[in-house]
């Protein structure tokens, strides 16, 4: 590539079908696309970064939806490969703020097929920021192998790395989850966590200020937590940690919110913020997200977020 990326992802994508009714009373479901590491992405993309995404996808009736899709937003997909393997999907619904169906069917599926021969070198070494989940690492070994050996080579060339294990019990259990944050922790320098999933159940604290702590003497650079219960984040950089607000209280649907707040960050970092800087322009991405229905479809853009951050300088 001839331009520097700003950020590279790594992970799945997933068909979504959505609707704010019930499953049993919808008539009709809006497709779109998700997956964690993809709402990084475009939360980053639309934000005003340049971003490359690295999966496999199937060989079925929706590849070119997705590679169609991906080009109108401007993600360089020269990294993503196509499969025999059928394209995952989900479905969520959302008729009020208190009740939500989200059914997945993610075995089995094109990016299950990501391995080391999918990991360019010279791709990462082009960009600022290499990304990825647990997510990704819960999709098949090889695909843990190839998050791993992307973290190391961005290492070994002075590549910023930033990772999330994005802990959900229905798709890994604890023990791999901690298994697989112990592939990547020693080459990561920004790491997000989720108090109410990842620091629990992979770290087994739930003090904000030791797990960040124990974090920095880890080697971990930047940290973020994020904590439903305190209604912010905390973020630890330099010997300091500072607390962040949510953005908004008015939240409909808060599927991929995390993700969105990640490349919402890392976007910010990559263009000048510093990190405390970035965790309120993140929150401000994740919130907007947030007030609408679906993982990417409402990420907002860039003069929007930019507006708000802005004018709360």
């Amino acid at each position: 590539m001839e331009q520097k990326l700003d950020i590279i992802t790594i992970g799945e994508s997933l068909i979504e079908l959505s609707t704010d009714e019930s499953m049993s009373s919808a008539e009709c479901l809006h497709k779109y696309y998700g997956g964690d590491a993809l709402a990084t992405a475009i939360a980053a993309l639309r934000s005003g970064s340049k971003v490359g995404f690295i999966t496999r996808i199937g060989d079925d009736a929706f590849k070119n939806f997705l590679l169609e899709s991906w080009q109108d937003e401007g993600l360089d997909i020269s990294q993503v490969k196509l499969t025999n393997e059928p394209n995952g999907l989900y479905f969520i619904a959302r008729p009020s703020l208190k009740e939500k169906e989200l059914l997945y069917y993610r075995r089995k599926i094109a990016p299950s097929k990501l391995s080391l021969e999918d990991i360019s070198p010279d791709y990462i070494k082009n960009s600022k920021v290499v990304y990825a989940s647990g997510v990704t690492q819960s999709l098949s070994l090889s695909a843990d192998e190839a998050v791993t050996f992307a973290f190391k080579i961005a290492k070994e060339n002075g590549i910023t790395t930033a990772y999330d294990p994005n802990y959900y019990s229905k798709i890994i259990t604890q023990e791999d989850a901690r298994e697989d944050f112990y592939h990547v922790i020693e080459h990561t320098d920004i790491l997000f966590m989720s108090a109410k999933y990842d620091t629990v159940n992979i770290l087994e604290l739930d003090s904000a200020e030791n797990i960040i702590k124990k974090l920095w003497d880890m080697g971990v650079q930047i940290i973020v937590i994020k904590s439903s219960e305190k209604g912010g984040y905390y973020t630890g950089y330099s010997g300091n940690i500072s607390f962040t607000e949510f953005y908004t209280r008015d939240v409909v649907d808060t599927t991929c919110s995390g993700d969105v707040f990640n490349g919402g960050f890392l976007h910010a970092l990559t263009h000048g913020c510093s990190p405390f800087e970035a965790t309120r322009f993140a929150s401000i991405v994740a919130g907007l997200q947030a007030q609408v229905v679906g993982a990417i479809k409402p990420i907002p853009y860039k003069d929007k977020v930019y507006s708000i951050f802005r004018g709360e300088a």
